[in-house]
């Protein structure tokens, strides 16, 4: 199946969408000061985009050192994940915590992960990127994983930092048998 640019382009508007959130005093601000500039513009999505790529670095420290806290930190309260495992949509809260903490635990020693071809459109107060994500280590059962994944992530800065506020991990799927293709290199 094949996607046209017009597929895309609604793609990046359901994100968007889904990560906007009500004007805050910020927007008041900014809508009685008029449009910005484009370097103004272009400046400050440099600088978001720079955040988000630290936000996302310390991510994968975190999950590197099955640091729960950590992974937790880049997370807003209100997440939304749409995740490899059932159910259909994961929220934030206990139940949330206890997936990664039962993901760590599967390894039996340290998780390599790697983010790859991150790319990311940031505005003022919310941004969107995809990558391709590689997970590797040893299970508890001793075999040997090594995966990539594709994932889509939805931020919002609220208070001056930035959180993940809906994220999408996946993988291809054969469609003529429904089966997962897991070995897939990028």
């Amino acid at each position: 199946m094949k996607l046209g640019l017009g597929s895309a382009s609604l793609c990046v508007v359901v994100l968007v969408t889904a990560c906007s959130r009500r004007p805050n005093e910020a927007d008041v601000r900014d809508a009685a000061l008029g449009p910005q500039k484009p370097m103004a513009i272009e400046q400050n999505g440099t600088k978001n985009e720079a955040a988000i790529r630290e936000l996302v670095d310390g991510f994968v420290k975190a999950i590197r050192a099955k640091d729960i806290h950590g992974v937790m930190s880049v997370f807003g309260p209100e997440v939304v994940s749409f995740d490899l495992g059932p159910p259909l949509r994961h929220g934030g809260g206990e139940a949330f915590v206890k997936r990664w903490q039962e993901l760590f635990e599967s390894y039996q020693g340290p998780i390599d992960y790697e983010v790859r071809d991150l790319s990311i459109t940031a505005r003022d107060d919310v941004a969107f990127s995809h990558s391709l994500n590689r997970i590797s280590g040893t299970m508890k059962n001793g075999q040997q994983t090594d995966r990539w994944l594709r994932w889509t992530a939805c931020y919002r800065k609220t208070d001056g930092k930035w959180l993940i506020v809906h994220e999408q991990v996946s993988v291809p799927v054969e469609l003529r048998n429904g089966k997962a293709l897991l070995d897939l290199r990028p």
